[in-house]
Parts: C-alpha cells; structure tokens; sequence
C-alpha cells in the first residue's frame, strides 16, 4: 500500500487505555511506507463518522487502531460510502479481544499487524447485517450473540480490573450465576424452521468470541455462509460443564448443541432479547427487542490482510 492515501483511526481508550501508548511505535513505522494520516476518537459513534468522511475524501485504506468496537464502528461507516468508491480495509488490534483480527489472521503485534497492512495483498470477506422490529439496522462482521452471550458482554463491559480473555471468563461465570433465561423462540432460516427455548443463540461470520470462545468452530468470513450455534435449554450445572467446550470449539458433540448454516435468519423472541453485535450491545438488559432479521452480505468487504 505505499504510495497510497491511508488513513489511520485510533481508539486511544482500547484496552483500558493502552491503546494510545502503541501510537508512539507506530507512528515512525508507519513514515517508513511513505506516511499516514492519523484521527483519534473522542466519543462513541466517532470512528464510524471518521471513516465514512475518510471514504468521502478519496482515502485509498482506512485502518482501524483498537478493539473489536472500533472494527464494528470503521466498517459502519465505510458501509456509507458507495461500494465503488468504499476503501480497503486493515485493523490492528489493540483491544481486549481482538477476535475479528484473529480471524482474518492479522498478526497479534501491533508493529507486525501494522507491517502486513502496507506489505499484504487484499481480499474480500462477506459481512452480515441485522434488523430488528423498530426499524435499527448495522452491518457486522463477526458475532452476534443472543441470550447468555448479551449478558456476558454487558457484564464484561463493567469489569474495569481484569483484561483480555480473562474479563469475558469473569463475566460468564457471573452470567451462569446471575442470568439463567430461557428464551422461547421461532427460528426461520432459508433452510429450516423449528421453535426451542433456548439460553444462547450466537450467529456467526467468523469462528471465535469473547478472546477465546470458539463458537462457530466451522464458520469462514469468505464462504458466502452464515454460521449458527444454538444451545437448548440446559441446567446451570450442565453450562458449567459447556465452557471448557467452547473453548475447545467442541460443544456441538452435546445433543443440547444445535449448529447449522445460513443465509437468512428470522427470529421471533416471546421475551425481550439481550444480544450484542461485535461485543458492541445492541440491546441491553431490560430492552424491548423481540423480533430480528439477520442476513450475509457476501464478499462486501475487501480487506488487506494475510491470504488464509
């Protein structure tokens, strides 16, 4: 990507702020492959803004420095701008989970991540986007999860000491104490329909949440497919004996563990969903979301990144 216009987006408050520490090192990497115009973001809603205007000024690459919020907000905002005109896309991770990154294989090292985005190739990668029943719409790029994976995240939003995977494992084990919903729904895919109650129902573009929860074990960002995991209603003894499973990406050997793909998705909720988009919350404890259209966007987005 030498030679091209780049900008570069950071969340200085990623990580519990460390993120911003990492500027001063990749600030002179970034001279080294002729230069970058940096932003920073100041208030929620402020990176997408940032890389919609990025689109409109004829940047060529738009990086986004930070969590999987700010990858979630970066690519909202260039899904404002036409596809023709849309730049590329590159993240180097400096959040807490850091799971889109993971997935399309961006080296962990914030220097090695930023190297590969001016030394890497590019490629395209599908995109979901969700509705619900008051008119909302976002596009996502790797997990939506509804039920116990909401309240996980809303928890882990409140857990200022602990970091990194460890704060999502925090957060479920106070999930499974807490929060024992089950959630009676009707699923229609363009491949099946059933009704189940549920605790969890996570849809997927990429393979892994939360830092180290590999809940679509079989789920690629460039197949064109979504991909489904849906797990019954089960005690809180048998959730306890879920999780080193899905860790492992194992827990569709469990009879509970339903796991599919699709298309399109319709879900319609007899309780109010709690479910987040990206480790963003969409709809937080005591919201009024029961219905929810899911759909794959396919190759939506190129990205710069290593080839899989």
């Amino acid at each position: 990507m030498a030679g091209k216009r780049v900008k570069l987006i950071i969340n200085p408050n990623a990580d519990m702020g460390a993120a911003w520490r990492h500027a001063s090192a990749l600030r002179p990497l970034a001279d080294q492959y002729g230069g970058a115009d940096w932003a920073g973001t100041v208030y929620p809603g402020h990176a997408m803004e940032l890389a919609r205007q990025a689109g409109e000024d004829g940047y060529e690459l738009v990086v986004a420095i930070g969590g999987d919020g700010t990858v979630h907000e970066v690519i909202n905002g260039l899904m404002q701008v036409p596809k023709a005109k849309r730049p590329k896309f590159g993240v180097v991770p400096l959040g807490s989970g850091n799971d889109f990154a993971h997935a399309i294989g961006v080296d962990p090292r914030p220097e090695v991540a930023l190297t590969q985005i001016f030394t890497e190739g590019s490629r395209r990668i599908d995109l979901g986007v969700i509705e619900d029943e008051h008119g909302r719409v976002e596009y996502w790029n790797n997990t939506i999860n509804i039920g116990f994976g909401g309240s996980v995240n809303i928890y882990s939003h409140n857990l200022p000491v602990v970091r990194g995977f460890l704060m999502y494992f925090v957060a479920v084990l106070m999930t499974i104490i807490r929060n024992y919903n089950i959630l009676e729904m009707d699923i229609t895919t363009d491949k099946e329909k059933w009704s189940e109650g549920m605790i969890m129902l996570a849809v997927c573009n990429g393979h892994r949440e939360g830092g180290g929860f590999i809940t679509a074990p079989e789920a690629k960002m460039d197949d064109g497919l979504l991909n489904y995991t849906a797990a019954g209603a089960v005690s809180r003894l048998f959730m306890f004996r879920m999780i080193p499973e899905f860790m492992r990406g194992t827990q569709g050997k469990f009879s509970q563990v339903k796991m599919g793909t699709l298309k399109e998705m319709q879900i319609e909720c007899k309780q109010p969903m709690t479910l987040h988009t990206d480790g963003e919350i969409w709809a937080g404890f005591g919201s009024n979301v029961r219905q929810l259209k899911i759909r794959i966007l396919p190759a939506e987005l190129e990205i710069v990144a290593p080839q899989p």
